[in-house]
């Protein structure tokens, strides 16, 4: 990478973590809803082109998805003769391993405005949607394309998930993450 292209690179990222760093604060202080992007762009000192440059809504900075390659690295270290929840339930807590103290601090904050937003808590649900579909994606290649019923079983995973990191946040992180998504999950197993 040149010096001109690192440096824009850097650019970029502070430009980023000042826009959400910005939008947290106004969400904290007003309310998801009562904030604009408008709001948020004047609040990081930025033009409103330059905060969709960077988040394609407001909803996206607060809902904030793994990337299909966070995924497929997660999914690859699981046995692919699993059954498919089974691989699920086993990445959790993998995925919460990874997270430093900070990172699951930002999460937390995230998620109590996630939880208090009547508007996000159901917009939850298309956030769920894409990130099963990079889910399907990160499977194994098997013989066959992905059955419907293991395209339920994500779908399912993913909404039990979500249940499990909303009862985090409306708890106010006093019960541990990985135990309350492991509650989730268990209601499915039992079904």
């Amino acid at each position: 990478m040149t010096d001109t292209s690192d440096a824009r690179s850097r650019r970029w990222e502070a430009t980023h973590q000042r826009i959400y760093d910005a939008a947290m604060a106004l969400f904290t202080e007003r309310g998801f809803d009562a904030v604009s992007v408008g709001q948020i762009a004047a609040a990081a000192r930025v033009s409103v082109p330059t905060f969709y440059a960077h988040y394609p809504s407001k909803e996206h900075v607060i809902m904030q998805l793994p990337t299909a390659e966070d995924l497929a690295a997660l999914l690859r270290g699981q046995p692919a003769d699993l059954p498919v929840g089974s691989r699920l339930r086993a990445a959790a807590p993998v995925w919460f391993a990874q997270w430093t103290w900070e990172e699951r601090a930002e999460t937390l904050a995230r998620w109590k405005i996630i939880a208090s937003t009547p508007a996000l808590r159901t917009r939850a649900a298309l956030f769920e949607r894409e990130t099963a579909g990079y889910v399907a994606d990160a499977l194994p290649p098997a013989q066959a394309p992905l059955s419907a019923a293991d395209s339920i079983i994500i779908n399912a995973y993913l909404a039990a998930y979500t249940a499990g990191m909303l009862a985090w946040a409306d708890g106010d992180g006093e019960r541990k993450l990985e135990e309350l998504v492991d509650e989730a999950f268990q209601v499915l197993d039992q079904g």
